[in-house]
């Protein structure tokens, strides 16, 4: 009898371990679905007044995660362009296209996605002309893309671009030799015809809010699948020996 209380209490120990990070991982996904749910709010709440505001609010290191319709004149600065490896766009690999833009109210330079390109299967980087003259950009402001666990390694390219797996301003700054790079990126309308395919989607090559849910309850049937497994074997009554 010694050895099967024993048992069970093991048994017991490790089935309530493992709901219990099943647990965890199911609210953490939780949490993911609502924070996304919350940018998507808040980026179509802006989209849907494109009250423009000065382009130099994208300095504003205090609204960093924040999104705001913006507009300003200026012109693009001649330092390399930047390609963002590792983006998707309608199941074809790719790179998103970024380069300084410096405004003319002398705001600090923003960092402007002009879109997305294929990569061949040779993975031959585009060549990405800077635009000329003085210009007037509209757009999304909007956080620069996640790094995730990613490095912020930069590979410089025989053009003299910049290959990234993430944006990180200050690693930026030091290898375009720039001032001070503001927090948060424009990314042009749609309707402009600067640059390349591009759109307001702000959860590109990422989870939607739906798919956290999915996600989480899959975590939580888990859960409930270990403990009751837990209990059908404590409960279940032993055939007796003929």
């Amino acid at each position: 009898m010694s050895d099967r209380r024993n048992r069970l209490l093991l048994g017991w120990v490790l089935a309530l371990a493992a709901a219990g990070l099943f647990a965890i991982a199911g609210r953490w996904q939780l949490g993911r679905m609502h924070e996304k749910q919350a940018m998507l709010d808040a980026a179509q709440a802006v989209l849907a007044q494109r009250q423009a505001r000065p382009l130099a609010s994208a300095g504003d290191a205090a609204r960093r995660q924040d999104y705001d319709w913006a507009a300003g004149d200026g012109r693009f600065d001649a330092a390399p362009a930047i390609l963002l490896d590792n983006q998707q766009r309608d199941g074809r690999p790719g790179v998103r296209a970024y380069r300084l833009f410096l405004p003319a109210s002398g705001a600090a330079p923003v960092l402007v996605e002009l879109g997305w390109l294929p990569l061949s299967g040779d993975r031959r980087m585009p060549s990405i002309a800077a635009p000329r003259g003085s210009l007037r950009l509209e757009g999304l402001l909007l956080p620069p893309p996640s790094a995730g666990i990613a490095s912020s390694q930069l590979q410089r390219q025989a053009d003299g671009s910049l290959l990234a797996v993430s944006l990180d301003m200050r690693e930026l700054q030091k290898a375009l030799q720039t001032p001070p790079i503001a927090a948060r990126v424009l990314r042009p309308d749609p309707a402009d015809s600067i640059g390349y395919a591009r759109d307001l989607d702000i959860l590109p090559n990422t989870l939607p809010p739906e798919r956290h849910l999915g996600y989480a309850v899959q975590w939580f049937a888990l859960a409930l699948a270990v403990l009751i497994t837990a209990s059908v074997l404590t409960f279940r009554r032993k055939k007796p020996r003929p």
